[in-house]
C-alpha cells in the first residue's frame, strides 16, 4: 500500500513538474522576438543597410528598426552569396546582448527573410557584475538591436559619465548614443558626463563630422547646449560659407541664428543684389523678410513705375498696405501720380474698403 501511494506521489510530482517546465517553455516562447530581415546593397562596397520588422510572439506591438552594416560584423554571410543568382542563406548578427538567428534567400545584392532572437545569458550576468539588475528579454533584444555593448557601459564609466541606470542604457542605444559617437566625442574634446544630455546631441542631429567643420571654421569648444541651439536653428557650415560667399563674414554664431530665424538666406540675399539693392546690411535683410519685403512685392512695384525705392520706403510701404494692387486700384479710382507718402496717407484713411 505504502509503495503504491509512494508511486503515485512520484507521478503526480513528475506531471506538476513536466507541466511547469512547459507553462515556462511556452511563456518563453511567447515573450521571444521574431522577425523580418531585408538587406540591400550600398554604394559602398563593404557596407549594407539591415531593416527589420518585429513583434513579440504574443502579437504586442510592430515595430521596425534599421541600420547600416559592414560584412565582417555577420557571421556565416558571403558577399559572394550576397551578390549571387539566387541562395539560401543562413547567418546570425551576434552582439554582446544577443544573437539574431536568421535565415532567408538572397538575389543579386538584395536578401530578405525571418530572423529569431536568442538572449545571451552571459550578458545578464556581466551587467549584474557591474551592479546593475538583469535586463528584460525586451531590454536584451532592444541593446541587441542598439549594440549597447559592455565596452560601451565601460567606456561611459571610464570616461566619467554619471552611472546611467538599465533604463538609460537602453534608452540611449535606441536614440543612436553608440561606442563610436562617445569616443568620437572624446577626441574633439568633449566629455559630455550627462547620459541624457549626450542623448539630446544625438536627438539634435549634433554630429562628431558637424563639430569638426564647426571647429575648422574657427567655432572651436562651443558649449554642447550651443552646439545643439545651432543644429535646431539650421546654422550648418553649408549656410556659414553661403553667407560668406555672400560677403558677410566674420559673423557670430548669435548673429548667424537671427538671421537663419528670419528666413535671410542665400537665395533671398542674391535677389535683394539682383534686384539692385548691392548688399545691405544684415539688420536691412532682417527687416525686410519681417516686414515682408520679398522679391514678389518689389518687382510688382516696378512694374507700376516705382523704380529704386529705398528699403526703408518698401518697408513702409509694406506696413501700410501699400501694394501694387492698392495703387491699380487708387489709379483706377482718378488718384494718378501719387507720391509714396501720398499713397500710404491714402491707404491710412481707409481709401481701399
Amino acid at each position: 500500500m505504502k509503495s503504491r501511494y509512494v508511486s503515485g506521489l512520484l507521478v503526480a510530482v513528475a506531471v506538476l513538474s513536466l507541466a511547469g517546465w512547459f507553462a515556462a517553455s511556452r511563456a518563453n516562447a511567447q515573450d521571444s522576438f521574431t522577425g523580418q530581415w531585408i538587406i540591400e546593397a550600398s554604394p559602398r562596397a563593404d557596407r549594407f543597410h539591415l531593416s527589420l520588422t518585429y513583434t513579440s510572439r504574443s502579437g504586442r506591438g510592430h515595430n521596425t528598426s534599421g541600420f547600416p552594416i559592414t560584412l565582417d560584423r555577420i557571421q556565416g554571410l558571403s558577399a559572394a552569396q550576397i551578390m549571387s543568382a539566387g541562395s539560401r542563406v543562413q547567418f546570425q548578427l551576434v552582439r554582446d546582448a544577443g544573437t539574431l538567428n536568421c535565415e532567408g534567400w538572397f538575389k543579386d545584392g538584395k536578401g530578405s527573410g525571418h530572423f529569431v532572437f536568442a538572449a545571451n545569458p552571459g550578458f545578464a550576468g556581466e551587467l549584474q557584475r557591474r551592479g546593475y539588475q538583469a535586463p528584460t528579454e525586451a531590454q536584451q533584444f532592444s541593446m541587441t538591436l542598439s549594440d549597447v555593448s559592455l565596452a560601451f557601459i565601460d567606456e561611459l564609466k571610464a570616461q566619467g559619465y554619471e552611472r546611467p541606470s538599465l533604463e538609460q542604457l537602453v534608452r540611449m542605444g535606441e536614440h543612436g548614443v553608440s561606442l563610436d559617437y562617445i569616443r568620437d566625442l572624446k577626441a574633439l574634446g568633449y566629455t559630455v558626463e550627462s547620459v541624457d544630455l549626450v542623448t539630446r546631441m544625438v536627438d539634435h542631429g549634433v554630429t562628431p563630422h558637424f563639430i569638426s567643420e564647426l571647429d575648422a571654421m574657427g567655432f572651436r569648444q562651443l558649449p554642447v547646449e550651443k552646439l545643439i541651439r545651432t543644429v535646431d536653428h539650421g546654422v550648418t557650415p553649408h549656410f556659414i560659407n553661403e553667407l560668406k560667399d555672400a560677403g558677410y563674414a566674420d559673423l557670430s554664431l548669435e548673429q548667424m541664428t537671427r538671421v537663419v530665424d528670419h528666413g535671410v538666406n542665400a537665395k533671398f540675399i542674391k535677389e535683394v543684389e539682383t534686384l539692385g539693392y548691392g548688399r545691405p546690411p544684415l539688420e536691412q535683410l532682417v527687416r525686410m523678410q519681417d516686414h515682408g519685403v520679398n522679391a514678389k512685392f518689389i518687382n510688382e512695384l516696378k512694374e507700376v513705375g516705382f523704380e529704386n525705392v529705398s528699403i526703408e520706403q518698401l518697408v513702409r510701404m509694406q506696413d501700410h498696405g501699400v501694394t501694387a494692387a492698392f495703387i491699380k486700384k487708387a489709379r483706377s479710382r482718378g488718384f494718378e501720380g501719387q507720391s509714396i507718402d501720398e499713397l500710404i496717407r491714402l491707404a491710412d484713411r481707409g481709401f481701399d474698403n
